[in-house]
């Protein structure tokens, strides 16, 4: 018999969806997947895994399913909350953590099950971000589906911090700041969604980002 899987999406928030698509697990004959964007017809799945949630689940429907789990992009209790990997570029630094965990009602306080780093150049922009992302998740995922049932958690050690949201406001450059100080600023900003912007003479201009394709 079949371990039911459904990942969770937010209707909102559905960066990660096409990358889900495309990924292969490989394992059709031990679990079979879903997808879903409702947590409110999900029910007795043996796996839920959410994926870009932005908004609390509530306690209910965690005791539906037997485990509701999370890749967060962070070395977990720290960066718990919005963005991690966003804050962690903001922050000059290039290797990012991964920490796939089970879902509490307390935000990001879950018992760990697995961990991985992601080593970036420092060149990366929003879509290579989200693209490099996506594969650490999905493989993180792939790991623990090999390994189950028989897989173990540990207990969060260590002091959490708490990332808040980030909104299109926060991409605003400074005009008396040089780029290259703002660069990471402009690597994690969506140019469709919330892309860098800067006033001058109590107009707002918008600022887009790309790479050449020569």
């Amino acid at each position: 018999m079949k371990y039911k899987t459904t990942f969770l999406l937010d209707k909102k928030n559905k960066w990660i969806e096409t990358h889900l698509k495309k990924f292969n697990f490989e394992l059709d004959d031990k679990f079979s997947f879903k997808i879903s964007d409702n947590y409110k017809t999900i029910k007795k799945q043996d796996l839920v895994f959410v994926l870009s949630y932005t908004k609390i689940l509530p306690n209910f429907f965690l005791k539906k399913n037997k485990y509701t789990l999370v890749v967060h992009s962070s070395r977990l209790p720290k960066d718990r909350g919005f963005a991690p990997l966003s804050y962690r570029v903001l922050q000059n630094f290039n290797i990012i953590f991964f920490s796939l965990f089970r879902v509490e009602e307390k935000v990001d306080s879950g018992n760990i099950f697995l961990r991985s780093t992601l080593k970036l150049n420092g060149t990366e922009l929003y879509d290579e971000l989200r693209k490099k992302q996506a594969k650490m998740i999905l493989n993180l995922i792939k790991k623990f589906l090999i390994k189950y049932p028989l897989i173990k958690s540990s207990k969060q050690s260590g002091k959490p911090n708490y990332n808040k949201r980030r909104y299109p406001k926060d991409s605003e450059l400074n005009i008396n700041k040089n780029i290259k100080s703002q660069f990471n600023l402009m690597r994690v900003s969506d140019n469709e969604n919330f892309p860098t912007f800067f006033y001058h003479k109590g107009v707002k201009y918008i600022l887009k980002i790309f790479k050449d394709s020569d």
